[in-house]
């Protein structure tokens, strides 16, 4: 008998192989030559993004961006809290150019958030005032809306909560409420005025902000008891790394007054976030009303920790 020597290319073998395996895989053969544990060698073919779903590997979800979103920056108050054990810290200065009145100077408009929870912080604060009427710009306090026509100076100290109502889901907007008392510790004034608000505000595409807020004061002067509504609108949006821009209408009317007053205000601003935890920022605004101040500034700070 003759011995043929058979020559076999590697293509031919291959495929030969291969066949083989499908053969031994389908009667349970392969089992003899497959070692128990290991993979089989079609296995080795799947390359990611082609597992049978279910079957991929877990990707862990990406994190939310956190940073510091402070209350100063705007009018408006920002509808986050300071957040779980953390506290922020706040101060500006602010020059208020009024009508037919000595210029004011309010500073350190200083706040302290802490936060009790993720929903819940506590406020303490305290500013200083000087010129020919308080200071109605910048959102801690609604003020008063009189010019006087002569210098005062004049001190408060604040106090209150504020509280995180909805998360944003959809059209239901994320919002907050505030309640603050403000007692004078110096200055012709000595009653505690009484300042409820509530923010609400919707996060659009492109990392745009839209919020709007109402805030509602009860307040006296000398035996006049009166309201005080303050509506307010602002659009953050961000304009560069790191930098965002605003744009912001508020303002501020009495009702049961003797003589009842309103100004209105157009806005612009920015900030800029040094860190996660740090903020710098300005605002600027014009009066829009006979009874409102011809312009205003406002620059100030917020430290997270």
């Amino acid at each position: 008998m003759n011995n043929r020597q058979i020559n076999l290319d590697p293509v031919t073998l291959g495929v030969a192989l291969l066949l083989g395996l499908s053969v031994g895989v389908r009667d349970g053969s392969a089992q003899d030559f497959i070692p128990a544990g290991e993979p089989w060698p079609l296995q080795s073919l799947i390359v990611r993004g082609q597992e049978p779903e279910g079957e991929g590997p877990e990707t862990e979800p990406l994190e939310e961006e956190d940073h510091i979103e402070t209350d100063r920056d705007s009018f408006t108050p920002a509808t986050t809290t300071a957040g779980r054990r953390r506290s922020i810290i706040e101060a500006a200065y602010s020059l208020i150019d009024n009508r037919g009145a000595y210029d004011t100077h309010s500073f350190p408009e200083s706040l302290l958030r802490y936060g009790l929870n993720d929903r819940v912080e506590l406020r303490l604060g305290w500013n200083y005032e000087v010129g020919g009427a308080s200071s109605t710009v910048s959102g801690s306090d609604i003020g008063d809306v009189e010019p006087g026509v002569k210098i005062e100076r004049a001190s408060e100290i604040s106090y209150g909560a504020k509280v995180g109502i909805t998360e944003q889901d959809g059209w239901l907007p994320q919002s907050a409420f505030v309640a603050q008392a403000f007692t004078p510790t110096s200055g012709p004034a000595t009653s505690t005025d009484f300042v409820g608000t509530y923010v609400f505000g919707w996060e659009l595409p492109d990392e745009w902000q839209l919020d709007a807020a109402l805030r509602y004061g009860l307040t006296s002067e000398e035996h006049d008891h009166f309201n005080q509504w303050a509506p307010s609108v602002v659009l953050k949006v961000p304009v560069a790394d790191r930098w965002y821009a605003h744009v912001e209408y508020f303002g501020i009317a009495t009702a049961g007054r003797e003589r009842d007053r309103s100004v209105h205000y157009f806005s612009p601003g920015a900030h800029y976030l040094v860190t996660d935890n740090l903020e710098v920022g300005a605002r600027f605004g014009w009066g829009l009303t006979q009874d409102s101040a011809n312009v205003f500034s406002n620059i100030g700070v917020g430290w997270r920790f």
